[in-house]
């Protein structure tokens, strides 16, 4: 297999500089104390694949908003640059509330960093970077498919009772029980990532083929999301990284933003 990427994979339904309405109460925490409690806010798609959330001013408590009197002309208009205070403890540049100038429906509206805050939609709270999109869709379907994974001629995997799991925008990603992988290839790895559709993932591993170490090929969910539960403990593959052979037939690379 020669790993050349294949063509783009498809991106998100929705465009940069796409604004609509968020229905879900949108509230944000810091050290326990409520900033911000609102039904009004936007999603706002500063890049394709997955939008923020803008929250109306008039739903924010600004008594913890410090000025930090630095108005900067952003993609969507000028937003003047605020700290957030909370408890004793000041966070730099957390906020930028959006001026007259701004993309219709963005003036008045502050988007927060997300790491400033602690993050729920209704009364769960989320993780990842940003808010679920609402044209995206994660299924989990368990399969009895064939699949091989492999790496330079090394097989990393083999199964033939995966866990597909289909995400709006990205290609399947298969998952595979752990008895299923060949862990003596495989380096446990200090990454950690998180995603607002199935959580937070509880190991990566690079795998070492030769005297080459590919980084970060892989990875698991000890406690997903319930809705993708079925995925709990077993290992899935970056398609972009990795070879990959399903009921005998090879895949193409894709190329996706986790490509290298």
């Amino acid at each position: 297999m020669t790993g050349e990427p294949a063509a783009d994979y498809p991106q998100m339904a929705a465009e940069r500089g796409r604004v609509e309405p968020a229905p879900r109460r949108v509230r944000g925490y810091v050290d326990g104390v409520l900033v911000f409690d609102t039904v009004a806010a936007r999603y706002v798609w500063e890049v394709p694949y997955y939008p923020q959330y803008y929250v109306p001013v008039k739903d924010v408590r600004t008594q913890y908003l410090v000025d930090e009197d630095h108005p900067r002309r952003l993609q969507f208009g000028t937003a003047q640059s605020h700290a957030l205070h909370v408890n004793g403890v000041t966070v730099a540049e957390a906020v930028r509330v959006f001026g007259d100038d701004a993309l219709p429906g963005l003036a008045g509206t502050a988007r927060f960093a997300w790491d400033a805050v602690e993050w729920f939609e209704e009364d769960e709270r989320i993780v990842g970077g940003h808010p679920r999109n609402p044209y995206a869709r994660v299924d989990a379907l368990r399969s009895h498919r064939h699949v091989r994974v492999e790496l330079d001629g090394v097989v990393l995997a083999e199964t033939r009772s995966p866990v597909l799991l289909f995400e709006t925008g990205l290609p399947t990603r298969y998952y595979v029980d752990r008895t299923d992988v060949a862990f003596e290839h495989l380096i446990a790895s200090d990454t950690e990532t998180a995603c607002p559709y199935k959580g937070v993932t509880t190991g990566y591993w690079s795998a070492r083929v030769g005297d080459t170490v590919h980084e970060d090929v892989a990875w698991s969910y000890q406690y997903p999301d319930r809705a993708v539960g079925v995925v709990a403990g077993m290992v899935a593959f970056y398609n972009e990284r990795v070879d990959l052979v399903v009921d005998g037939v090879p895949l193409p690379r894709p190329r996706t933003h986790f490509a290298r």
